[in-house]
This record gives structure tokens, sequence and C-alpha cells, in this order.
């Protein structure tokens, strides 16, 4: 076929090149036909050898295909041998992926493909960085099973800059990395150091990367300051992650740009609702309100209007503002900063539902039948005036605690208020009946003292005012995902998969031991689980149960292709509700405001490709949130705890380790580890099934959810890490756990 192939040109047989043509003008080679042809050649090919049997001989094809090659063997679809030919990845038995370091030295590949990740040894490791994208060959079989791999090529390197704290030893001075899935130190030279004291924390810029024979070398780029310097743990977070901080001058100056309330142009032709009582109910240090409601009766059925900020209208499409919206994903919560998507003066000031200020908005108008089934819905762009900023704890007080002086003071928006309430009601009836999951996490709040140190560290009250806005929230996001299905237009999808066998089959193992079992044989659904959890809800373990539940599910991610979202059992769910602080919500907007104007799927500005790529980037970004405020938080946990050293504490086993127990302190919500060297006078073995360890000899047993009495003997504010001892052994918990087990 490859001497038919030369015969005939390669314009008649490359699939891509009218799109090629359309693209660029001229057309060279396409990836999806370079690719099958050196499949078919059987050998690798220099690009010489390439265009010579392409009949490629213009200086520009030459200069395009060799760009096109080096781009392909960037995403490693292509490898350059030393004779510089390049082969297929798939057909040469190499692997493709992204490095995954680990603290204690070794990683593991993710291939790009999925599957089964490799094994790297920490010899391989010390060239390579967490994050490097690389092409490895499976180089044998480890002592414990897994393939492990040899690095053939770095294809991209992911680290730019580190933050650590600088050491100075023997009149070496090198930087100890804060991430510590980076495992090696960086090197920097005394010319690079620009006046670093010993102990400071610091960005250092990377200037040579990793080898087989050396070091990473690094120039000190900036000193953020001493150790325990107060908020020291959220600038090292900042910038440990990489989120973005600074507003780019054309961000500035296109937000300068909007005048202080909404210009009279942006109200013509929308409808108008400012006379409706439309309230926000949030959090009472809540700055930027997305989102307003209001309820009214209609016969037996239910008018519900959920109104959200319109950020679409000041944030466009290929503008400083949307460009670094983009980037930044979202907006990020620290304990006592907020690091925005959007300048202030659109986040705080005009896309915010302030009271009594008129508001853009886009409206989600439903009608819920008295089961809470939507039985019509529509969008429409509107003004609104909010009538008050309502908090979470007044809302509750005036419904359910039926308080009279916060319901005088707000006699005059009672009556949709109760109908909220009523509806809420029927709504979260709904909920359960239709199975979806409820996990009960305990979260905190930290409260901080004059001088910036935490004061004390506070579970967080969730009530029904909460409930009552979640509600209202996810009912107008199912109804902009199926308005969306509908006209079949690329959106971000919010995504939850069910669980994988893999994971299935170890909750059952678990479980089984527990006396209990999930339904729904290989495919189980959110109603198995939540039939479990009401199963469990009065059994003293049943903090153990609901734990591993949530363990065997996947997290949510954004993509357009829609597979449903299992936690909240629904067939289709997106994020409409958040514009200020989540890009997907804008994305969501965008294809809403796009239908409303006459708009189809064919002349939308996004195509399903891009939003595969927004979907993936803004999943990063919102883990990549998640894990910057949860590495502040644990420091500043660790340094709550520092002076406690000594001190004897209640607490709960919160995970089970071959080589110790999790265990978070009640009422103080601090968690550390008792070391499996720490449970004395036996050998202790891990049953990953089981969730426990347990001892050889004496037979007792220490597992998930168990209550245990332990004392803080070491924080380690650099590792993060806090260490416990047993101040009661388990030993009657372990035998009374095993007279019940006999009883059962």
């Amino acid at each position: 076929m490859a001497s038919s192939k030369r015969k005939r040109s390669w314009r008649h047989l490359d699939p891509l090149l009218q799109q090629e043509q359309e693209k660029y003008g001229r057309a060279v080679p396409s990836r999806e036909f370079i690719l099958p042809y050196l499949e078919e050649r059987g050998m690798p090919m220099t690009h010489e050898e390439l265009c010579q049997t392409l009949g490629l001989v213009d200086d520009w094809e030459l200069e395009a295909v060799r760009r096109r090659l080096n781009a392909m063997e960037r995403d490693g679809q292509l490898i350059r041998n030393r004779r510089g030919g390049y082969g297929v990845v798939a057909k040469m038995d190499l692997i493709t992926g992204r490095v995954i370091g680990h603290p204690e030295g070794y990683g593991f590949l993710a291939p790009d493909e999925g599957g089964d990740h490799l094994y790297i040894s920490p010899r391989q490791m010390r060239q390579l960085m967490h994050g490097d994208k690389v092409v490895m060959r499976v180089a044998g079989i480890d002592q414990r099973g897994r393939r492990e791999g040899a690095l053939v090529e770095v294809l991209e390197r992911n680290t730019r800059q580190v933050v650590g704290r600088f050491i100075q030893e023997r009149g070496i001075g090198f930087v100890a990395p804060d991430n510590k899935r980076i495992n090696q130190d960086i090197i920097v030279p005394a010319e690079y150091q620009h006046g670093v004291r010993d102990g400071q924390i610091v960005i250092v810029e990377l200037i040579e990367q990793p080898s087989k024979h050396s070091r990473p070398l690094g120039r000190v780029k900036e000193i953020l300051g001493d150790h325990l310097a107060p908020g020291m743990e959220v600038q090292i977070a900042i910038a440990s992650h990489e989120l973005p901080t600074d507003w780019p001058e054309a961000v500035l100056e296109e937000a300068v740009r909007f005048a202080a309330e909404v210009p009279e142009q942006a109200k013509q032709g929308r409808l108008d609702l400012r006379q409706l009582p439309l309230v926000t109910i949030d959090g009472i240090t809540a700055r930027d309100f997305d989102d307003a409601v209001y309820c009214e009766r209609r016969g037996g059925n239910w008018r519900l209007l959920v109104a959200i900020a319109d950020v679409s209208w000041y944030v466009r499409p290929v503008t400083a503002l949307d460009r670094e919206a983009q980037q930044r994903g979202n907006s990020v919560y620290f304990p006592d900063r907020v690091i925005p998507m959007l300048p202030e003066t659109l986040s705080n000031g005009l896309c915010s539902l302030n009271p009594a200020v008129d508001r853009l908005c886009l409206v989600c108008d439903m009608t819920l039948d008295a089961t809470g089934r939507i039985v019509r819905s529509r969008f429409v762009e509107a003004v609104m005036r909010s009538a008050a900023r309502l908090t979470y704890d007044a809302v509750a007080a005036m419904l359910v605690e039926r308080d009279e002086r916060i319901r005088g003071e707000f006699s005059s928006l009672l009556p949709p208020l109760e109908n909220l309430y009523e509806l809420y009601q029927v709504l979260r009836i709904a909920r359960e009946q239709r199975g979806a999951i409820d996990l009960d996490t305990q979260e905190t709040v930290i409260e901080y003292g004059p001088d910036r140190k935490i004061e004390r560290i506070l579970p967080t009250e969730r009530n029904d005012a909460h409930r009552l806005i979640e509600e209202c929230m996810i009912t107008a996001n199912v109804a902009a995902a199926r308005f969306l299905q509908r006209h079949r237009l690329p959106t971000p999808y919010r995504i939850h998969a069910g669980p994988t066998l893999e994971k299935l089959e170890k909750l059952r193992g678990f479980l089984g031991e527990l006396g209990l079992g999930l339904g729904g044989g290989d495919k189980p659904t959110p109603k198995d689980y939540a039939a479990l959890l009401e199963r469990v809800r009065d059994r003293p373990d049943r903090h153990l149960i609901q734990t591993v539940l949530l363990r065997s599910l996947a997290q949510a991610v954004y993509s357009p292709d829609n597979v449903g979202h299992f936690g909240l059992s629904l067939e289709a769910y997106t994020h409409f509700t958040s514009p200020i602080r989540r890009y997907p919500d804008l994305l969501v907007h965008r294809a809403i405001r796009h239908l409303l104007r006459g708009g189809k799927a064919k002349d939308f500005g996004y195509g399903h490709k891009d939003m595969v790529n927004l979907g993936e980037h803004c999943s990063m970004t919102e883990r990549r949130a998640d894990e910057a405020v949860r590495d502040a938080v644990e420091w500043l946990k660790c340094e709550f705890m520092l002076d406690k050293v000594g001190e004897a504490f209640d607490g709960i086993v919160t995970a089970v380790t071959a080589f110790g127990l999790f265990v978070e302190l009640k009422e103080v919500f601090v968690e550390g580890l008792v070391h499996v060297t720490a449970l004395r006078n036996d050998y202790y073995h891990f049953d990953p099934v089981g969730h426990r360890l347990r001892g050889e000899r004496s037979g007792r047993v220490y597992r998930l959810g168990d209550a245990l009495r332990v004392r803080l003997t070491r924080v380690d504010l650099d590792e993060r890490k806090i260490d416990f001892d047993l101040v009661d052994d388990g030993v009657s918990a372990g035998r009374g756990r095993r007279r019940r087990q006999r009883a059962h």
C-alpha cells in the first residue's frame, strides 16, 4: 500500500487536505496522513526521506513539514532516533505520558492513552521532575509486579520555577522545594543568590533542568520573606501552584472603561424585573453575589426564578478580560483572602447583584409541578434590582426558627421566602426519591487572632437556608443543561462518572466483612449508594462506611461529552449559576445567549474540540485551586499545633495505611499520623480491603472510624506533618469489636 501511495499524490490520500488549505492557505501533509504513512512504511524516516518520497521540494513545504514533525514529536506522537529518523511511538512499544512525582523519591508515568501507570525508580526520577511530559519504554517488572519504565526522551519540561526554603550548608546554597512531589533540591550558585538569607522562603527560577549526572540549577527570582512570617503560608501556596495574581495592564485598561453603573443602552430590550423582590442569600463574608431567587405559587405549581449575574455581557470572547479569566479558570478562596477570576470592579461591582442597584442578569424562569419536576423553563436576558442581601443565618432564623424580630424586619419579603422554603421541601423529597447521594462531610472555618495567627478552628454549620439555595441552583443548572442539550450546542457539562469495576470490587470486599452489600451488580446506581447510606445511618461506624463509599467514586470534571452526574443522579448537568467565579459558567452563559439571539450550533464560536480543551483546562484549575487552599490550610493547622506538643486529644481514625493511622482530632479538626512503629508490643499488618491494621500476635485491630486517645509528639511545619502517639492503646476497642463480630 505504501508503494501505491508513492504512485498517487499524497494530496489524493490526505483526509484533511481541504481543512488544511482553508486553515493555512496552502497544504502540507496533515498529522492524520503522516502517522499511518509512517506506520505502513514499517521503519523510521528522516525529514529529507519523507519529503523526497512525497514529492515535496519547495522551500516552504520543506519547512512546514519540519515544523509539523517537530510538533508531533513534542506531542509524543513521533520520536526521533539518533540518525534523525522519525518513528511512530505506538509502533516502537513506547509510552508517552506525564510524570507523577512521589515524596519518597520514586514516581509514576500516567500514560496519555490511559491505562495502568508505569513505576519510575528513584534512579530514573533523578533526571525528571513532577509534571514532565516524557516518552518511556517498559524496562521490566519490579519486585512488586509493577511495570517499570525507563526514560527514552523528555518531550516537555513542566517546572520552570520552584518555591521553597533556602538553605546554606558548607558553603553550598540550595532550595528545598515546598512541593513534596519535587524531590530534588535546587542548587543555587553564589552569583544567583541575590542576597537571600538562610531559612528564607524564595521563588527560584530554573536555569538548568536535572540530568543523569547533575541536579537542577536555579537563580533566586523573588524573596517571599521569613519562614514563619504572618501570611507566608498563603504566599507559598500561591507561588508553589503558580496561581495568577497580578492583572495584566491590558486587563485593567479594559476593566476601567466600564462605568460604576450599568449603562442605559445595556438595559434596552431586556425583561424588566426591577419590581420583583428577588433576593440574594449568601454567607456573611461573601462579597460577590452571583445569584438571586424568587418563588411564587401558580395554582398547583410553583414558579421559580433564578437570576444570575450577566457576566457575559461585560466579558466578551477574545478580549484581555476573557483571556485572563480563562487562564485563571476560577476564583480561589483562601481563609483570609480571595484571588478573583475577574477584577474587583466587575466581581464585586458591576457584575455583583448588590442590593438596591440595577444589574444585568440572565434569568432561568421555571415552572415546577407538585413533585418538584420541571414542566416548563425558559431563559431570558433581564435587568433586576436585588431587594435585599440576606445571609443563610438570617433566612434560617426567619423560616426555620420563626424568629419574630427578624421576620418583622423583612416582613415584605416573607411571602416569596415562605414559598421558597415550601418548594425546597418538595425538591428535597424529589432529591431523595431519585437517589442523589448525600455524603455528610465536615467542613471547617479558620478564625484568626489579632496577630494573624489561628485562634480557633470551628466546624461550619449547614442549615436549611444553605440547602434551599443549593436545590434552587441545582434545578437551574439542570434546566440549562437540558436547554443546551436540546439544541446540541457544545457546552462544558459537569460530569461525574460512576465507580470503576476495580473500585467496586474493593468496596464490596470491605462491605462484605461488615455484613453489608451494595445493590446494582457491576453497574450500581446512585439509588443503590443512597439506599446503603440510609441503612447505615444509625450505625456507630457510619463515618467509616461513608468514607469508603466516597473514595469509590471518581472526581467530577468538565467535558462536552455528557455522561451524566452520578452523585446527583442526573442525566444532564452543567454549571450555570456562578459566572463571576467559574469560567465554565461563563461559557454556558455565552451558549445560552447565542441561542436566545437566534444562533445555531454551526455558527457558535466554540466547537466540540474547543470545549474538550477548555473542559480539561478548567478541571485542572479547579484541582489547582483545591490543592493550593489545602496546602495553605495544612500549614496553618500545623502552625496552630506548634505550642501544643505533649498535650493529649481525642480523635477519630480517618485513614489506615501500611505505615500507620491518620487521626483527626475532635473539636480541633487537625489530622496527624500515628506511625505503625508507635503501635507497640506487636507486628501489625495492613489489610487494604478492610481498611485496618491487625496485630500478628494479639489480633488487635485498628480501623477506619475508631475513636482513639492520642498525644501530640511532633509538628514539622516544612513537611506539614503532625505525629501522634497513642495514649489509649486501643485494647478495649479492639477486643470489644471482636466480641461484637463473634456475636454477629
